[in-house]
């Protein structure tokens, strides 16, 4: 999955279940050490607070270093969402919105009792992909149900040479039923059909809003050709149209 398109519908996912409310400063206090220990550890750790208003780290624990090798004060999430393996960009977009779609239908009191629970891969800073495996939870939303913070712990699994797809559990705590290895429906399909790279230069440039005849000239090609490369980039896309098939390409990241 194209980087920017997986970075702006990720976001697009999280900004459904926050509220734009003002930030406030977050203190580490009693209450989230407890909601430390709800969590099993199977390897080395490190933690983040996540403030969902802001799309933001408020807090990176220094056990990152460790196990990723970044220091926790330039860890941000434009670098965080930049160093997850390519291949399991759509998996991660795919949980982070069922789970939205789950906690959006919690009352505001069971909010805190559910932890999310998936594996994916982030790149370390001697270049090598290790193995996560994530587990979040709600720790802190407003009085009308929004979701503010979220707990993610972070542990280094890659000594379980994990294979196949990652899969998505939600787990309940405090007595609510848990759901495990949940069967997320792919949030963003890919193309079956390939573009040529042809099809996919006279596409970035239809997105630029360049005219067949403008293509052509840019491309050094006749304007028979741009069209009948329209053509078949709508047939291989199963839209109606330009219009359609320059939508398709930037919410499906054709190109």
């Amino acid at each position: 999955m194209k980087f920017e398109l997986f970075n702006e519908e990720t976001r697009k996912v999280w900004k459904r279940v926050s509220t734009v409310a003002a930030k406030d400063k977050l203190e580490l206090e009693l209450d989230i050490y407890k909601k430390l220990l709800s969590f099993f550890q199977v390897g080395e750790y490190y933690y983040i607070i996540f403030d969902i208003n802001a799309i933001e780290f408020d807090f990176v624990s220094p056990h990152i270093k460790a196990i990723l090798g970044y220091d926790p004060s330039s860890f941000n999430m434009a670098f965080f969402m930049e160093i997850i393996h390519p291949d399991d960009r759509p998996h991660f977009l795919t949980f982070e919105n069922h789970a939205v779609e789950f906690y959006s239908t919690l009352p505001s009191e069971k909010l805190m009792k559910y932890k999310v629970r998936y594996a994916y891969r982030l790149k370390a800073k001697n270049g090598n992909y290790v193995h996560i495996l994530h587990q979040s939870a709600v720790i802190e939303h407003d009085e009308r149900g929004f979701v503010t913070r979220v707990l993610s712990i972070e542990t280094d699994i890659s000594y379980l040479k994990l294979d196949g797809e990652p899969l998505l559990s939600i787990i309940g705590m405090d007595g609510e039923p848990s759901y495990i290895n949940i069967n997320a429906k792919n949030f963003i399909t890919e193309t079956d059909e390939v573009l040529t790279e042809r099809e996919k230069q006279v596409l970035l440039l239809l997105i630029e809003g360049k005219l067949s005849k403008e293509i052509a000239s840019f491309l050094n090609i006749s304007k028979q050709t741009v069209d009948n490369h329209r053509k078949n980039m709508i047939r291989k896309t199963n839209v109606a149209n330009t219009t359609e098939l320059v939508a398709k390409a930037i919410r499906q990241g054709l190109i």
